[in-house]
C-alpha cells in the first residue's frame, strides 16, 4: 500500500497530513481525525483498514502547534500527556486545519467520488463541528464529548451523519447521550448508534483499558455499511 506525508499550509505555518492510498490508486477521500494520542498506531490501523477498502485516507497532525509529530502511548502516562495537550489545544484552529485537509484531499488526483470524515474522541467532536461548516459526503463521529453541548448546531449538518456513543461512558454519561438522541429524532440524515455496555474509546484496539472487542466489531460493521451507502467505492475506477 502506498503512503506519503504532505504538507498543508495554514495561516500561521504548515502541518503534516499522513496519506494512505488504496490498491486501485483512486477512491473517495476520508479525513481521519485523531484522538488525544496523535496520529499513532491506532489511527494508522484504522487508516490501513479504510484504505484497504478503497478509500484515500488523510490524517492531519492536529497537535502541530504544540508538539509536532507527537504520538502518545496507550498507558496511564500517555493518556495524561494527551489530556494535557488537548487542554492546550485550540479547538477552532483544529477544525480549520481539518477544513484545509478536506480541501487538500479534494484537490488530489487520486480522490474521486467525494470526501467524508471519520473522527474518534477529540476527532469525533472536531468532525461534527466541521460538518456544520463544510460540505461532506458522510460524517462519522465516534464519542465526541463536544456533541451533547452542540446539538443546537445539528440542523446545520446536511451530510449523512453517524453518531456513535458508549452507553456506559464515564466521560459522556448516558443522560448526555440521551440529549443527542433527542436532537437526532426526526432528522433523516442522522443515525444514532449506542453500544450500551461499552465505555469511552471502545473501538480503540490499542488501548486495553478502553477497548470492548464485541462492541467495536459491531460498530465498525455499522460504520462500514454507512460509508458504503453514502460514500461508496466503485470498482470501475
Amino acid at each position: 500500500m502506498r503512503t506519503r506525508t504532505d504538507q498543508v499550509a495554514a495561516h500561521d505555518g504548515g502541518f503534516d497530513v499522513h496519506l494512505w492510498f488504496p490498491e486501485a490508486g483512486t477512491g473517495p477521500g476520508i479525513l481521519l481525525v485523531q484522538e488525544i494520542y496523535g496520529v499513532g498506531p491506532y489511527i494508522e490501523k484504522v487508516a490501513l483498514d479504510l484504505a484497504s477498502r478503497g478509500y484515500v485516507v488523510a490524517a492531519p497532525d492536529l497537535f502541530w502547534r504544540l508538539r509536532p509529530g507527537w504520538v502518545g502511548e496507550h498507558t496511564p502516562e500517555g493518556t495524561a500527556a494527551g489530556i494535557e495537550l488537548a487542554g492546550r489545544f485550540d479547538f477552532a484552529q483544529g477544525v480549520a486545519d481539518c477544513a484545509l485537509t478536506v480541501a487538500h484531499l479534494g484537490e488530489l488526483p487520486e480522490v474521486a467520488g467525494g470526501v467524508g470524515a471519520v473522527g474518534f474522541c477529540l476527532g469525533g467532536s472536531i468532525d461534527y463541528m466541521l460538518a456544520t461548516q463544510v460540505e461532506l459526503g458522510a460524517v462519522l463521529s465516534f464519542y465526541g464529548s463536544a456533541v451533547p453541548d452542540a446539538t443546537g448546531l445539528m440542523e446545520r449538518v446536511t451530510a449523512p451523519l453517524l453518531l456513535v456513543f458508549g452507553g456506559s461512558d464515564p466521560y459522556i454519561t448516558r443522560d448526555r447521550v440521551a440529549v443527542v438522541e433527542q436532537a437526532a429524532q426526526g432528522r433523516p440524515n442522522v443515525v444514532m448508534h449506542v453500544e450500551e455496555e461499552a465505555g469511552h474509546a471502545f473501538h480503540n484496539s490499542e488501548a486495553p483499558m478502553f477497548h470492548h472487542p464485541e462492541a467495536a466489531a459491531r460498530t465498525w460493521e455499522v460504520a462500514l455499511t454507512f460509508l458504503s451507502e453514502h460514500l461508496p467505492v466503485t470498482l470501475s475506477r
